[in-house]
């Protein structure tokens, strides 16, 4: 049994390992996407908090003064203090002092620290593969479930020397193996977090409806929605906008809100203090003409199966409890890379060792 399970464990690895290690590299730096962009950008970032901040209607003044002309669509309000304001336009994000008005500098889609992030993003989750059928997706999927097996595995075929020790007597094949089994032993719980949490998202269209039937639940999913121009009525401002949201979902803090055109309504994404996912999980979609609230969602009163799904998706990018668990899963991350390179290693050096023995 041993040896059917080595085999199979040597076999996956050598199968998969190439996908996996994309998995652990690029999720080591995925964990720390927004304050990479920070810190690449910290000229566009850092601001100095003051007592007052501006209201949206004095910084699209700011924004037509020093870009006149040019639509506003959305605002990125930030719920850090010493974070700047992001402004969409059609030229790029303009990033915007929200405490002084003063524009700090814009960011175009093509920027290169934005392109990169967003390629290692679309490596991590389908292999920067884009089409219909998904194809990337898939293999990175299953890639997952390989890991799951390679970390069960591992235990059992460790399970019986239990050595986590080390012997540091030159680049052996038993120092490989040392080093093989105490990465994956001191590891394996976070790995296994990362290839689980993992799995149930590659696989959502399976585990998403899983989870609602497991909490008996039913998804809000928000309705398209269209609305009616009134003739003669103005529009409420993105600052009533906000006042309406934070009503709504009282402790929240919004971040992100559109400038609607003619038919659509606002769109505002919000907060809570406990919910550290850079996207948010909580939204009011609120009528522009009546002022009347058409959706609201909160991530503490959403359906229980969507609830399960934040809590995957916060578990698996590291976000649940903010730096700490990013860092913790980072490295993890990195020690499942780790564990690729000690184990391939291991299995080119038996192969030259048998080349060997073949030769005498």
């Amino acid at each position: 049994m041993r040896r059917l399970f080595f085999n199979l464990h040597l076999y996956a690895a050598l199968i998969a390992g190439a996908f996996i290690f994309v998995l652990g590299l690029t999720g080591s730096i995925m964990a720390f996407e927004p304050e990479i962009e920070h810190v690449l950008h910290w000229r566009l970032t850092y601001v100095k908090p003051q007592a007052r901040v501006l209201s949206l209607g004095e910084i699209r003044a700011a924004i037509e003064k020093a870009f006149p002309g040019e639509p506003i669509g959305a605002y990125g309000l930030s719920t850090a203090p010493n974070i700047s304001y992001q402004v969409e336009l059609d030229r790029g994000v303009v990033s915007i002092d929200q405490y002084t008005g003063k524009v700090l500098g814009v960011r175009q889609q093509s920027d290169l620290v934005n392109a990169t992030l967003n390629s290692i993003h679309q490596i991590h989750l389908r292999l920067g593969i884009r089409n219909r059928s998904d194809p990337g997706k898939k293999i990175m999927s299953w890639a997952g479930v390989v890991m799951l097996f390679l970390l069960l595995s591992g235990v059992y075929l460790w399970w019986p020397y239990q050595r986590v020790t080390i012997q540091w007597s030159g680049w052996s094949l038993r120092t490989w193996l040392d080093i093989h089994n105490a990465v994956g032993i001191f590891s394996f719980v976070f790995l296994l977090v990362l290839a689980m949490t993992g799995v149930v998202i590659g696989f959502e269209e399976q585990t998403t409806p899983l989870f609602y039937k497991l909490t008996r639940s039913q998804p809000s999913n928000a309705p398209d929605v269209e609305v009616t121009p009134w003739p003669g009525v103005k529009t409420i401002t993105p600052d009533q906008a906000l006042e309406i949201a934070r009503t709504t979902l009282p402790g929240a803090a919004p971040f992100e809100i559109n400038v609607p055109p003619a038919k659509e309504p606002y769109y505002v994404n919000l907060r809570y203090p406990e919910d550290r996912t850079p996207g948010g999980r909580s939204r009011v979609t609120i009528d522009p003409y009546t002022a009347k609230v058409l959706f609201t969602e909160g991530s503490r009163t959403a359906p229980a199966g969507r609830r399960m799904v934040n809590a995957n998706r916060a578990i698996h990018t590291g976000d649940i409890f903010g730096i700490p668990s990013k860092t913790i899963l980072s490295l993890a991350s990195l020690m499942a890379v780790m564990q690729l390179v000690s184990g391939l290693t291991m299995w080119w050096k038996r192969r030259a060792l048998r080349k060997r023995a073949a030769a005498q």
